[in-house]
């Protein structure tokens, strides 16, 4: 059906064992005519097949799209889809598709914001769908998702019932190499109300300039926690972006909250969020202003309730060395400054970086600032961003809460 990837011999192992991964390593020869994007089967030294996915040059090879000789034609994304979306409907997320006839209310979820595809956890390695509303905002991580965006958008806006009448694409800072021109845009319908909804609070997506689809949907459940945990607290929310901790602080009863980014985009979007939610609250204050240069000038024990949640330190395995010692210095930093009694919630997205990488640079950064800390909350990412049991790769959102004495 499709054109061949040859194995080594010896290299379908963790193909036996469904990693949808093929590394470039393991090949032994690729069929003329193969070029980025295509779709090809994968078989092992003797020819038999093994898997069909994307092909891409690099590292990773070929994303492995099922493990059973198939097409991969429309009726499959039409099956990935609704999967993933009964998966979220599980999950009280998204709304059932059982009723025939739903109102308008209905059909958006009340703005409600998920993630509908998280790639290798959903059978779809490469593609990125997050939901807000009757919008959903894809992304493509591999040029087979890429060649095979509208065919997806099709499948998707066909299985949801006009739940989803919206598909932005955004692609163009995760495929960069691409011609530009149909990197970001419309694919099907086209919104002004940028108005997502997460727990009962508001906030704005900017799905066009924004980082990833225009909000950070994996930090829901950590965000909600933090609120409980927020009530009288002065609280700082360093590396803010869209100001989402700082929103559930202000609801938790914060005394104080105040919100640091070293991007002025991303503080006006912080003040409108808060805006959108709390309009003449005059407990929050937002600073355009570098991690570390505020960190430095602030006064030791200005604040019982501290987020430390940073950009990637680690995008590949061979920076993964400076990344730890860039995180030992942030949490130090952070250890030094927060009073006594005071709660850190602590981040790590960079998937190189593992939870053991991840713990110990915050123990060694509590050690250097000789505070004595207690584990009280061990964080990950949320349901709705599954790890695929045969990809452990896929397991990117570590977190900590740490009491501090």
């Amino acid at each position: 059906m499709y054109k061949r990837i040859i194995l080594k011999k010896g290299k379908e192992e963790s193909l036996k064992r469904f990693h949808p991964w093929v590394f470039s390593g393991a090949i032994k020869s690729v069929e003329d005519g193969i070029a980025d994007g295509d779709t090809v089967n994968v078989v092992d030294a003797d020819g038999n097949f093994l898997a069909v996915g994307h092909f891409q040059e690099g590292s990773i090879s070929v994303r492995v799209l099922s493990f059973t000789e198939q097409p991969i034609d429309d009726d499959f994304w039409k099956r990935r889809i609704l999967s993933a979306y009964q998966a979220r409907v599980a999950l009280g997320l998204a709304c059932s598709l059982d009723s025939a006839a739903v109102d308008d209310s209905s059909m958006a979820d009340n703005g409600k914001a998920f993630r509908l595809v998280h790639g290798e956890g959903d059978g779809m390695p490469g593609l990125i769908i997050d939901v807000y509303g009757e919008t959903a905002v894809m992304q493509a991580h591999s040029i087979g998702m890429h060649v095979e965006r509208k065919n997806i958008a099709k499948a998707l806006v066909e299985q949801l019932h006009g739940r989803v009448k919206n598909v932005y694409y955004k692609s163009e800072t995760t495929l960069p190499f691409m011609d530009r021109d149909e990197m970001n845009g419309f694919i099907y319908g086209g919104s002004q109300n940028n108005i997502a909804v997460e727990n009962n609070l508001k906030f704005y997506v900017d799905w066009i300039k924004g980082q990833k689809t225009g909000f950070f949907i994996d930090q829901r459940d950590n965000r909600q926690l933090l609120e409980t945990l927020s009530y009288k607290r002065r609280v700082l929310n360093m590396f803010c972006y869209t100001g989402g901790f700082s929103v559930y602080a202000l609801r938790g009863g914060a005394e104080c909250v105040h919100s640091v980014d070293s991007s002025a985009k991303a503080i006006e979007l912080t003040k409108e969020n808060v805006a959108l939610n709390f309009s003449s609250d005059n407990r929050h204050q937002a600073y355009c202003e570098d991690a570390f240069r505020y960190l430095d000038h602030i006064e030791k024990g200005a604040y019982d309730l501290v987020v430390l949640d940073p950009p990637a330190f680690a995008k590949h395995r061979g920076a993964l060395h400076n990344a730890l010692k860039g995180y030992i210095r942030l949490n130090q930093k952070g250890f030094e400054k927060i009073g006594v009694g005071g709660i850190l919630f602590t981040f790590s997205c960079s998937q190189v970086v593992t939870k053991e990488n991840f713990r110990n640079a915050v123990f060694t950064a509590a050690a250097l600032a000789n505070r004595k800390v207690r584990v009280l909350y061990q964080l990950h990412q949320p349901a709705d961003h599954p790890i695929n049991i045969f990809h452990p790769e896929g397991e990117y959102l570590k977190g900590l809460v740490l009491y501090v004495e």
